[in-house]
């Protein structure tokens, strides 16, 4: 087996597992009677992992057919391992022991799987630079979550973190929006600056295009 094809192997695996976990997870809530789609995966960390692990089956559907990842591929790629370096940065500091899932699935989810995705991204060789006018795209999906949040809060009640809640004021809001913006965007361009990182051989190679 070429190092390419185990490589390819081992992401599929490594989201295949984190979409078995976060599956696994909300069979538990459902199981307690707790099974309100829009309410589990209204978590980031739930959403987060899910749309990353389908990205990178389909970088390592690529791989295994000998094809490079199109640059758009390579920047949704770029977003979900920034929006996972804030997962684990969130919930690690700011709300840990909270969530939906058990303990052993949020270490997944919210180590594990996060440690994975960084590393891989970083020593990955068939992903094409990520043009810094690009960053700007890590941008509407955590946006459009914040907002369907704050609108739930202010309507239903229902927050996934309790520094989100609407009777914290709209000081404290802002002020945690604009954190954790602020947060994502030092994290992609980190993400950004990791996607530098390649060989020779590749650097010599044409960038694909979307």
């Amino acid at each position: 087996m070429t190092s390419r094809r185990a490589r390819a192997i081992t992401r599929l695996v490594a989201a295949s597992i984190a979409l078995v976990v976060v599956l696994i997870a909300y069979g538990l809530r459902i199981a307690v009677g707790d099974g309100n789609p829009f309410d589990f995966f209204g978590y980031f960390t739930n959403q987060t992992s899910s749309l990353t692990a389908l990205v990178l089956m389909a970088v390592a559907l690529r791989q295994l057919r000998g094809r490079r990842v199109p640059e758009a591929l390579a920047v949704a790629w770029g977003v979900g391992t920034a929006c996972l370096v804030v997962v684990a940065i969130v919930y690690n500091t700011l709300v840990p022991g909270t969530g939906s899932a058990p303990p052993w699935a949020s270490a997944i989810l919210h180590i594990v799987f996060p440690v994975f995705v960084v590393a891989d991204f970083a020593s990955a060789s068939d992903r094409p630079r990520l043009r810094w006018r690009a960053l700007w795209w890590v941008l509407p999906y955590p946006c459009l979550w914040l907002a369907v949040v704050l609108v739930r809060g202010q309507t239903d009640g229902w927050v996934p973190y309790g520094f989100l809640l609407p009777e914290r004021g709209p000081v404290s809001l802002a002020a945690h929006v604009i954190g954790i913006l602020a947060l994502l965007m030092l994290a992609a361009t980190g993400v950004w600056g990791l996607s530098r990182l390649r060989s020779r051989a590749h650097a010599r190679e044409p960038v694909s295009r979307a």
